[in-house]
């Protein structure tokens, strides 16, 4: 049994075998990589990770779990501009997907978190996303009475806010979409994607996107100004302590409006898009990164090709609604 089967195995779900296709050339050298088939991952915490993205008890009020906001059926997000947390409080920014995560540099539009162990106490404490304390976390699920032996069984010990914080982060880890149609066209599969798609990756490259877009993730291993071109917080108004971006970590002037480049290996599937969730398309959302970005005009099926190349980028997971 591989790997892949294996840790299909131990979260509970029915592993589907997708057949490679045949390589009809050599792999491409490209400024975005592959995701890999595989990553390398411990299947008993992730499994246990799966069990607490679910778990509403790691709330305060036991309403929302990690999955309320991040749906992993439908991309790892929730598809709204900001999301709910307890007490039906509004977030002050767009929730990212959760997949892929492994490949990224930091955490949070703000990069605040390091790694994802560091990121799993955001939503947790945040008094307006989950609202919790962790004495009261780890003193609910000695409660239940699966926890103490998985989390036993995970790491030779108990129930503490490391070992939670270990198993979510590893179960993030392992959700990777490979297989996309355009991962099959970078290893050589010259019929995986259409003529249209490879224009617009062309187009792609040569209005700039890629700047700021590539690597396995197409994107998440940067920070960037938004508005390098024109000033899009002016345009839009209503600025907000959110928008200021890096500079809220930092203090730094020159962080202002600065933010980690989102991925776009899912964007197909994760509407609305930008970090206040302003652009309801991927249509909308290159238009303002034509006119705030690259501060560039294009013809629209130059753009309409752009946005079928992006999305090539979506690949596989046996969590996600084919």
């Amino acid at each position: 049994m591989t790997r892949q089967l294996k840790l299909c195995a131990a979260i509970g779900l029915t592993a589907v075998l997708t057949v490679m296709p045949v390589l009809a050339g050599k792999p491409l050298n490209e400024p975005i990589k592959p995701i890999p088939a595989t990553i390398d991952v411990d299947p008993k915490k992730v499994a246990l990770g799966r069990k607490l993205f679910h778990d509403n008890r790691l709330s305060k009020d036991n309403t929302v779990s990690c999955a309320s906001c991040h749906d992993l059926a439908n991309g790892g997000v929730d598809h709204v501009k900001v999301s709910t947390g307890v007490e039906g409080k509004q977030g002050h920014i767009n929730s990212p997907t959760v997949y892929n995560t492994a490949f990224l540099f930091r955490l949070f539009w703000d990069g605040r978190a390091e790694n994802l162990e560091e990121q799993v106490d955001g939503p947790i404490q945040n008094p307006i996303e989950m609202g919790s304390l962790w004495p009261d976390v780890v003193a609910k699920l000695y409660e239940d009475a699966e926890y103490p032996r998985l989390f036993d069984e995970a790491f030779g010990g108990g129930i503490s806010r490391q070992n939670i914080k270990s198993a979510l982060a590893e179960f993030q880890r392992s959700l990777i979409t490979p297989n996309s149609r355009f991962d099959q066209y970078l290893l050589g599969n010259e019929n995986a994607i259409t003529e249209l798609e490879k224009k617009g990756y062309q187009n792609f490259k040569s209005y700039g996107c890629i700047s700021c877009h590539q690597g396995a993730a197409v994107g998440g291993n940067m920070f960037q100004l938004f508005g390098v071109a024109n000033s899009y917080f002016q345009t839009r108004g209503n600025i907000t302590k959110a928008d200021m971006g890096r500079f809220n970590v930092t203090g730094n002037v020159l962080d202002k409006h600065t933010f980690k480049v989102p991925s776009l290996r899912l964007a197909a599937l994760t509407p609305p898009y930008l970090h206040d969730g302003n652009a309801p398309t991927l249509r909308a959302a290159v238009d303002i990164m034509f006119k705030f970005q690259l501060g560039r005009e294009a013809p629209d099926e130059d753009k309409d090709a752009i946005v079928a190349f992006i999305k090539t980028l979506a690949g596989e997971h046996p969590e996600m609604k084919k």
